[in-house]
């Protein structure tokens, strides 16, 4: 495979689906043909478009690709886009940079954690249902289930008031939609890292059982780490710890509801829904933008090369519908258990908070079809809002549900 040298005939990226519960078919043709296919970006950038599991899996794990979008041919997908506000913290660097703030907060996110934070988030599941079934027989699941109960445990994980909610959920959607303007961008973050610096001054005098209280005491004051990382932190935390559960929640119960016989199965047989879960994970990718790196060497794989400088967007939801890793991988199949799909992600930046993702998920599906076992959709399906195309999270925008 030859380097790309400006070629005016790159296939373009992205790619739209076409249907509601895959990902587009663009992608798998080339994970068939072309597992390394050149492409031109919507920013008009050139790219290498990665799509099959293995190579997608063993390219994460790669240290010769970097997250730092301050390395010359990174591979910013749209037009006018920018490095993000974050680009120095964690998320956005490599090697040590991003390691110290991991071992930092590893052992906030453990298996152990999240058994321990259970009981919490059974009593914000149960709480949503209480008030769901007392307005009625009808709501949208998305206000009424999705969102608060990820929004509510990351306040009591965080330690933040769940008052205070609205400041961090009204400016979310402006930070992870790619049709933001950088102004808009920075306007909602700036809203949010005002506010959650103010809590951080709170905590140094009114400390509590919350992550947030023992980083200021662990680190802050004891001048491990400086204020603004911190607050970076916290925002990364709070954005990444509700709005990715809520969209999985959302098309989760929607995917459920449209697979009938799964759903049967798993009312009948509750131990499969830890594999449920992992199932609705890989199917159900929710992350619609592809993992962005750019090359810091020379790589070989498989035969193939790709370039020092140039640009790698690896589709996360084409590779975990990929055959060569899943038999039948279109097939929604809620007892195949499939922990190796990269919903995560995989290597360095996988996914901090996956394990207490998991518990709460299974709690969430369960405990809501457990208690509503008649729950079904109150609108035909293709009536179903899905988020438009510009946002990054592929879910449904409005759920309305009956039982």
């Amino acid at each position: 495979m030859s380097q790309i040298v400006g070629d005016s005939d790159l296939c373009p990226f992205p790619s739209r689906r076409t249907a509601r519960f895959d990902p587009p078919a663009a992608y798998s043709e080339l994970q068939a043909t072309a597992p390394f296919q050149r492409v031109r970006l919507a920013s008009g950038l050139p790219a290498v478009l990665v799509t099959r599991h293995e190579h997608v899996r063993r390219l994460l794990d790669d240290d010769r690709l970097s997250s730092d979008e301050g390395v010359p041919g990174y591979p910013f997908l749209y037009e006018g886009a920018f490095a993000s506000p974050l680009k120095d913290t964690f998320m956005r660097t490599d090697g040590e940079s991003h390691l110290r703030v991991r071992r930092m907060l590893a052992k906030e996110f453990t298996a152990r954690r999240a058994g321990e934070l259970r009981p919490a988030v059974r009593t914000i599941v149960d709480a949503c249902i209480d008030a769901m079934e007392a307005g009625g027989n009808t709501t949208d699941l998305v206000s009424a289930f999705a969102f608060p109960v990820p929004s509510s445990m990351i306040c009591r994980l965080l330690g933040v008031p769940v008052e205070d909610r609205p400041v961090f959920e009204q400016n979310t959607r402006a930070m992870i939609d790619i049709a933001s303007t950088q102004e808009q961008v920075m306007g909602a973050m700036g809203a949010i890292m005002g506010y959650l610096d103010g809590l951080l001054t709170r905590k140094e005098t009114e400390p509590a059982d919350d992550l947030l209280s023992r980083l200021v005491h662990e680190q802050l004051l004891a001048g491990r780490i400086e204020r603004p990382e911190l607050v970076q932190i916290a925002l990364i935390l709070l954005v990444a710890g509700h709005e990715t559960t809520a969209t999985i929640i959302g098309l989760g119960v929607f995917a459920l509801l449209e697979h009938p016989e799964q759903l049967a199965k798993l009312q009948a047989q509750p131990d499969l829904w830890p594999s449920a879960v992992e199932e609705l994970l890989r199917h159900q990718t929710i992350v619609q933008n592809p993992v962005q790196r750019v090359a810091t060497a020379d790589i070989e794989i498989d035969g193939e090369t790709i370039r020092v400088g140039e640009g790698v967007v690896m589709v996360l939801e084409t590779a975990n519908r990929d055959p060569r890793a899943y038999d039948q991988p279109d097939v929604l199949d809620i007892s195949r258990n499939p922990r190796n799909h990269l919903s995560f992600s995989f290597g360095p930046h996988h996914c901090l908070g996956h394990a207490i993702a998991r518990m709460e998920l299974e709690e969430v599906f369960s405990r809501l079809f457990a208690r509503l076992p008649g729950l079904r959709l109150a609108v035909p399906s293709a009536e179903v809002t899905m988020r438009p195309p510009s946002v990054g999270l592929y879910g449904v925008e409005s759920l309305p549900v009956a039982w």
